[in-house]
């Protein structure tokens, strides 16, 4: 292993909810890490399966296991590990991802040769869907790191898994919103990056998985966390109607496609009188009015045109 004698000691977070049988993957992937200095804060989210015997299975001390009597959710489970962290830098990992070795010791030594104002080290890292691999964040984002808050504004692009994080930061910008089931993390990179800095390592240091009881497919959880944010920096959103446009579209189609196609044409409109004179966005609109079969084949194409 590294040595980390006089290095900083790491809290590391794993919030779980009835995911025993990937669990065993994302703690092993923890205890290989080449940095040792650090405890291990399992934050057991109510589960209903063995998820209490495959923890107790791993015999090693710097394992802690707390348990919720009732079920919180991802942002509350986050939280009980944040509070009860016993060190200064703070990393969080999914129960069903997996991180390579040499993870932890590659952000400690970033973190050595960042300035003071730097507040997350965070890494590239492989989405794993359906047998396909895909390499986060994509060349498309401009700016990765210093002062990325204004990149941020157009959509997240930073990990959980792949943060490592100042505990003065959630002291700062407070911890995980309870009150929104999706989009935690981006959330709270958005109230991080407002006083933080951060700072990126271009190489793929974990595998995100993702499975099919995912939050990420309830399209309801995402629009509420989408339209709080929207709201909660309104003001930045205003002086850049082309970004704020952009979103709506996002929560537009996502509402049409869902079948909920009068609410999903009211965002959509919304987004056209930010740019009247975007012809594709006025055809997706007339489109919403010829059935939902009509409208997917036709945004398709006006996508794919748009791209040309």
């Amino acid at each position: 292993m590294t040595n980390t004698e006089n290095k900083p000691a790491i809290s590391i977070v794993i919030p779980t909810y009835n995911r025993s049988r990937l669990l065993v993957r994302a703690v092993t992937s923890v205890l290989n890490q080449s940095y040792s200095n650090f405890e291990l804060i399992i934050v057991d989210d109510a589960s209903t399966d063995n998820t209490e015997e495959v923890v107790s299975s791993f015999n090693d001390e710097r394992i802690r296991y707390i348990r919720h009597e009732k079920n919180k959710g991802e942002a509350a489970a986050r939280n009980t590990g944040i509070k009860s962290a016993k060190y200064g830098y703070i990393a969080h990992q999914d129960s069903d991802d997996e991180w390579f070795p040499e993870k932890l010791a590659k952000q400690v030594l970033a973190f050595e040769n960042c300035p003071p104002q730097t507040g997350v080290v965070y890494t590239g890292f492989w989405k794993e869907e359906n047998g396909k691999r895909t390499y986060i964040p994509s060349e498309g984002i401009n700016k990765k790191e210093g002062d990325i808050h204004r990149e941020l504004l157009k959509g997240n692009f930073v990990g959980s898994p792949v943060t490592l994080i100042k505990k003065e930061c959630f002291e700062k910008a407070g911890v995980f919103n309870e009150g929104i089931f999706h989009l935690v993390d981006w959330e709270l990179w958005l109230r991080i990056s407002k006083d933080y800095h951060f700072k990126y390592i271009d190489e793929p240091l974990a595998v995100a998985h993702y499975h099919s009881d995912n939050v990420s497919f309830n399209y309801h959880a995402f629009i509420e966390a989408l339209e709080l944010v929207l709201e909660k920096y309104s003001d930045e959103f205003a002086s850049d109607k082309k970004l704020l446009a952009k979103h709506y579209i996002d929560i537009g189609n996502r509402l049409v496609v869902n079948n909920e196609v009068q609410n999903g044409r009211r965002y959509l409109i919304k987004a056209v009188k930010l740019r009247p004179s975007n012809i594709k966005l006025l055809l997706a609109v007339f489109f919403t009015f010829f059935g939902l079969s009509i409208y997917k084949k036709a945004v398709r194409l006006l996508w794919k045109y748009n791209e040309k």
